[in-house]
C-alpha cells in the first residue's frame, strides 16, 4: 500500500526525529509538557514523557528505562517545566516495557508518587523482572522458539536476548490499577483510560476529550508500527486483540496524538487505516510463504519475509522479535481458517484450501 504522511503536530520534534537527535522539551499546551528521555543504545533514541500540572505538582505518562542518563533527562526536563522530580504526584504507565515503566520506581522513591498499570499488565510484572522468577520466563521462551522450529543452539542464545536490558528496570508493583473507561481523577484534567491491548497485554492510552487528546503510548506512532508478537507473557492472539483496539481508537475525535516515541501527530483516524492496511498486507505475505512451502516451521517463513534489512543482517535480539511477530500473524490466519497448525516440536504450518479474505 502506498505511504501514508502525517502532520507533525512539532516541527521541531519532526526535524529532531529526522536527525537523529534529542528534541527540544516543549509545552505542548497550557498545563502540558513533552519532556524526551534518552534511551541507550536503541534506535528509538528516547520515550517522550508527558507531564501534566495538577495542583499539587504534575501526573507524568510513562518514565523512561532506569538509567542514570534517563533520569537526569527527565529531571531536567521538569525542571525547564518549573518543576522538580518531588514534585511528581503520580506516574501513569501505559504498558511495562522497560522504557516506560523502568524508571517509575526510582521516581517514586524520590517523590512518594503512586504508580498505576493496567491490571494484565500488572499481573505480569513479577515474572518479568523479579530476580526469583526471570529464568523460568527465559526457559519458556526458549521452548516457544524450539516450538517454531529455531535451532537448538539459537534458541538457546535468543531465549535469554532481552537479559542485557534487565538491569535497566527497578521492580515496582504498582500502587494503582488502572481499568478500561477509568476516569484518572487527576485535578484539571479529564484523563480517561482506554485498554488498548496487542503490543502488551495491559497497553493503555489516555484520552483527554475536553482538550480533545490522545496519549497513545506505543499503541499509534507517526512513522513506525509496534511489534505485536506471541511470547510467553502474551494473549494467545495479540494481533486480534490489537488490531480490535486500533479500530476502536480510530473512532476517537481528537485533535492530537502524543505518541510514546517520533513525534507527535494530527491525522488519527488515517495512520489507524494505514496500519491495519500494512497488516493486511503482511498477513497475506506470511500466508503466500506458507503456501509456497507447505510444512514449513514458524522459523521458516520468518527467513523468507520481507524485512527493513536482509535476515543475514538483522542481530539476534531482532530475529527474536520477528520470529514472534511471525507467530502473531500465524496465529491470526490459523484463527481465520487461513492456515493449519500440525503441532509438534516443532509445529508445522500449512495453507487451508480456498480462496483467502484477509477482511477486518
Amino acid at each position: 500500500m502506498g505511504k501514508v504522511t502525517v502532520t507533525a503536530a512539532s516541527t521541531e520534534q519532526r526535524t529532531a526525529w529526522q536527525d537523529g537527535v534529542l528534541p527540544p522539551v516543549e509545552r505542548v499546551r497550557p498545563g502540558l509538557w513533552s519532556i524526551p528521555v534518552p534511551i541507550p543504545v536503541n534506535p528509538l533514541r528516547y520515550v517522550l514523557v508527558y507531564a501534566l500540572e495538577i495542583d499539587s505538582g504534575v501526573a507524568i505518562i510513562d518514565a523512561g528505562w532506569n538509567t542514570d542518563e534517563a533520569y537526569d533527562g527527565l529531571a531536567s526536563g521538569l525542571r525547564v517545566a518549573g518543576y522538580e522530580m518531588t514534585d511528581v504526584k503520580a506516574v501513569l504507565v501505559t504498558h511495562i516495557h522497560p522504557d516506560h515503566y523502568g524508571l517509575a520506581g526510582r521516581v517514586r522513591e524520590v517523590s512518594g508518587a503512586w504508580i498505576g498499570l493496567h491490571p494484565a499488565d500488572a499481573r505480569l510484572v513479577h515474572d518479568r523482572y523479579d530476580d526469583s522468577a526471570i529464568e523460568a520466563l527465559v526457559e519458556r521462551e526458549r521452548g516457544l522458539l524450539l516450538r517454531c522450529g529455531v535451532p537448538e543452539l539459537t534458541a538457546e542464545e535468543l531465549a535469554g536476548a532481552s537479559m542485557m536490558i534487565r538491569h535497566m528496570v527497578a521492580m515496582a508493583a504498582p500502587d494503582r490499577l488502572i481499568e478500561d473507561g477509568e476516569r484518572l481523577g487527576l485535578p484539571g484534567w479529564d484523563l480517561r483510560a482506554i485498554w488498548t491491548p496487542g503490543h502488551s497485554p495491559g497497553h493503555l492510552c489516555f484520552a483527554e476529550p475536553e482538550r480533545r487528546l490522545l496519549f497513545s503510548g506505543d499503541h499509534v506512532l507517526a512513522k513506525i508500527t509496534p511489534m505485536v508478537a506471541v511470547h510467553p507473557q502474551s494473549a494467545a492472539n495479540p494481533l486480534a486483540d490489537y488490531l480490535d483496539a486500533l479500530r476502536a481508537v480510530g473512532k476517537l475525535d481528537v485533535d492530537e496524538v502524543l505518541p510514546a516515541h517520533e513525534f507527535r501527530f494530527l491525522e488519527l483516524a488515517e495512520r489507524v487505516d494505514y496500519v491495519i492496511g500494512h497488516h493486511e498486507e503482511r498477513l497475506d505475505e506470511v500466508r503466500r510463504t506458507v503456501a509456497e512451502g507447505g510444512g514449513a516451521t514458524c522459523w521458516d517463513v520468518a527467513t523468507r519475509l520481507t524485512w527493513s534489512r536482509p535476515w543475514e543482517a538483522i542481530p539476534p535480539y531482532m530475529r527474536r522479535a520477528a520470529n514472534n511477530e511471525t507467530l502473531a500473524h500465524l496465529v491470526w490466519l490459523e484463527a481465520r481458517g487461513l492456515v493449519s497448525r500440525v503441532a509438534g516440536e516443532p509445529d508445522r504450518w500449512n495453507a487451508t484450501a480456498g480462496e483467502p479474505s484477509l477482511s477486518m
